[in-house]
């Protein structure tokens, strides 16, 4: 039996779904795949931070993080000044980092799993910002280190996109994509179809935890432009920053545009695409009306839908039905244990 050690940065909502998700898978993980998992060291923004070698007590610390407390005085070691110090110190084989995402520069989430794949950890995550902006060096560091840097949980949650293309699709030259990769503001334009106010059906997104932390980057299309970004950073191998997407929220739909596209049997849906041009590469999210003959057309709630167009498939399309935190906590557990039994 091998005990994993795992430093966790970040104890949101994703955090607390992934420890709740191994507590939960114990006994399988232990009978399937000889693997007793242990947090050694949980570091947050507003919460302190813990670290014990001998394993922190997961229910006691979603207890206590539940109830908004520090969870510093369930550390066993001095108290590190920042996170980074955190990841110098705490004894672990996996960093998991969850911090929020910064659309412009992935920071501070680059400099944390550069830490951490410099001490010789794995570096799992579910943030987009350090994939799309230091993608390269962060995957060449995982090379020269022995390491993975992996990432499965940024796009469309605990679906396996990145692992279908690493692992099962050898040799296929992708060419484009379309589909609807933010499940927030799907879920917001169905219920302004039912007769919600805009405002009442961000409120309500915020209240099952679906939307970003600061929700105009779903609004906006930030939350979108970055996950275009990120496919076609790491599966076309173009580097593209968001700000290089052309980009338009939803701000601009109104409740007269929806009844007139129910009108004409259509619906309005957040509609993201890329594809090569040339030597580059054309991307965009924006707004668009589909018609029932469009599989976006069925796409509902926090449902997500991307269509492949490769160069021997002409179309690839997966389906994710409504997600939430525990998908994402998964798509983290799946990452992890490809790490370590690699």
């Amino acid at each position: 039996m091998r005990r994993i050690s795992i430093a966790m940065v970040g104890f949101g909502n994703v955090g607390r779904a992934f420890a709740r998700l191994i507590l939960n898978k114990q006994e399988v993980l232990e009978r399937e795949h000889g693997l007793i998992l242990q947090v050694t060291g949980i570091a947050t923004g507003r919460h302190g931070m813990a670290i014990d070698p001998q394993g922190i007590g997961l229910e006691h610390a979603l207890e206590v993080s539940t109830r908004g407390e520090n969870l510093t005085y369930l550390s066993k070691t001095p108290q590190p000044a920042s996170v980074l110090e955190f990841i110098c110190q705490v004894p672990a084989v996996v960093l998991l980092e969850n911090s929020p995402v910064n659309h412009l520069t992935g920071q501070p989430a680059v400099d944390h799993l550069r830490a951490a794949l410099q001490r010789g950890m794995h570096a799992i995550t579910a943030n987009k910002g350090p994939v799309v902006h230091a993608f390269r060096e962060l995957n060449q560091l995982a090379v020269a280190s022995g390491r993975r840097f992996l990432f499965e949980s940024t796009v469309m949650d605990g679906a396996p996109i990145f692992s279908l293309f690493r692992e099962t699709l050898p040799g296929v030259v992708l060419q484009g994509f379309h589909g609807i990769l933010n499940s927030c503001t799907n879920l917001i334009l169905g219920r302004m179809e039912q007769g919600e106010t805009f405002e009442q059906a961000v409120r309500y997104a915020q209240s099952i935890g679906i939307t970003e932390t600061d929700p105009s980057e779903d609004i906006d299309g930030w939350d979108a432009s970055i996950k275009v970004a990120l496919l076609v950073t790491v599966l076309m191998g173009l580097p593209l920053l968001p700000q290089q997407v052309e980009r338009e929220g939803i701000r601009g739909i109104t409740p007269q545009g929806l009844a007139e596209a129910k009108r004409a049997g259509e619906r309005w849906k957040l509609v993201c695409s890329a594809r090569r041009e040339g030597s580059g590469v054309r991307a965009k999210v924006a707004p668009q009306r589909v018609r029932p003959d469009s599989p976006l057309y069925s796409i509902n709630g926090t449902s997500s839908y991307v269509e492949f167009e490769m160069d021997v498939l002409p179309g690839l399309g997966i389906v994710e039905n409504d997600p939430g935190p525990d998908t994402t906590a998964y798509g983290l557990l799946a990452d992890l244990l490809k790490a370590v039994q690699e």
